[in-house]
């Protein structure tokens, strides 16, 4: 188990080092002149390159990377360009945001997306699978912005009875926000969710049990449901790691303050320390989950880890 877990962690280090070069190349790439764009479009020639000197950005691809990432192996991200703040205390500012966004949308997709789903294969009635099939058709064809604006228009304006957006109403300003995302990925969990009972419903271990005259309550509760929920697990705690990196759609049309928002920002401005920043901080809880995940399932099953 400990040689698994150190192997995973290795190569998690070699995904975040790759997403870094990967991202940093890109930013390097860029036609824009971050320097211009700090000294503004009136700046002498002369400025820009005093500024561009400062920062390194006249020095060679190879240095400026190894000076980022020495530099970030000490826990230092560096200075945004835009607004001069360091940029790990930033993004850690925003992450309460993104973690309550995040804990709440996924709440909302468990508990709406698996119990359609495990509900229509567990009654195997005709009328609620139909209404199950409609509501995964309905939920992935519909993109999360258009149902964030649509809940807005709802129960912001029409009904005023929730925030138009933003946090500053507290707890009730998440509730649209976290629905909205939950809304939009129940459809996965409702598919994933009806497929796996199903096909647990179908083990011999199952039929063996009916032949015994166990009662199909006991079947369903005691043995199907429990190894049911296996991918559901699998795809709650994957899921966890990408909405930790920030909900970009959902952040953006509620005004929302998360990693997300601040992402997007960075992006316009060309604020390339923001940028890796927060790529970084994305791909990281995205490896941790990933991690999570494969220890989760070496406890379950130890030939995981040969």
């Amino acid at each position: 188990m400990l040689t698994y877990l150190i192997r995973r962690l290795a190569w998690s280090v070699v995904v975040l080092l790759f997403a870094s070069l990967l991202t940093f190349f890109v930013g390097y790439k860029v036609p824009a002149d971050p320097a211009r764009m700090i000294a503004g479009p009136n700046a002498s020639v002369e400025t820009v390159r005093s500024i561009s000197h400062q920062l390194g950005l006249d020095q060679p691809f190879p240095v400026q990377y190894g000076r980022f990432l020495g530099h970030a192996l000490q826990g230092d991200l560096g200075r945004s360009y835009k607004t001069e703040q360091r940029v790990l205390p930033t993004i850690l500012e925003r992450f309460p945001y993104t973690l309550a966004l995040a804990l709440s949308g996924l709440a909302f997709e468990v508990l709406i997306g698996a119990s359609i789903g495990l509900l229509a294969a567990g009654t195997r009635i005709r009328a609620i699978d139909g209404l199950a099939s409609t509501f995964v058709l309905f939920t992935l064809a519909i993109p999360s912005f258009w149902l964030g604006i649509i809940l807005l228009y709802v129960f912001g304006f029409r009904f005023p009875v929730l925030p138009l957006g933003g946090a500053d109403a507290g707890p009730i300003s998440l509730l649209l926000p976290a629905l909205t995302l939950g809304l939009s990925g129940a459809g996965y969990y409702a598919r994933v969710g009806r497929a796996s009972l199903l096909e647990v419903l179908s083990e011999d271990y199952i039929r063996t049990a009916r032949a015994k005259g166990v009662s199909p309550g006991r079947i369903m509760f005691k043995h199907a449901f429990k190894n049911a929920l296996r991918p559901l697990v699998t795809m709650t705690a994957l899921d966890l790691g990408v909405l930790l990196g920030g909900a970009l759609i959902i952040e953006q049309v509620f005004g929302w303050p998360g990693i997300g928002t601040l992402a997007w920002q960075a992006v316009q401005n060309i604020d390339l320390p923001m940028i890796m920043g927060t790529v970084l901080f994305s791909a990281l809880c995205i490896v941790l989950a990933n991690v999570v995940v494969d220890v989760i399932y070496t406890l379950i099953d130890p030939r995981v880890a040969v």
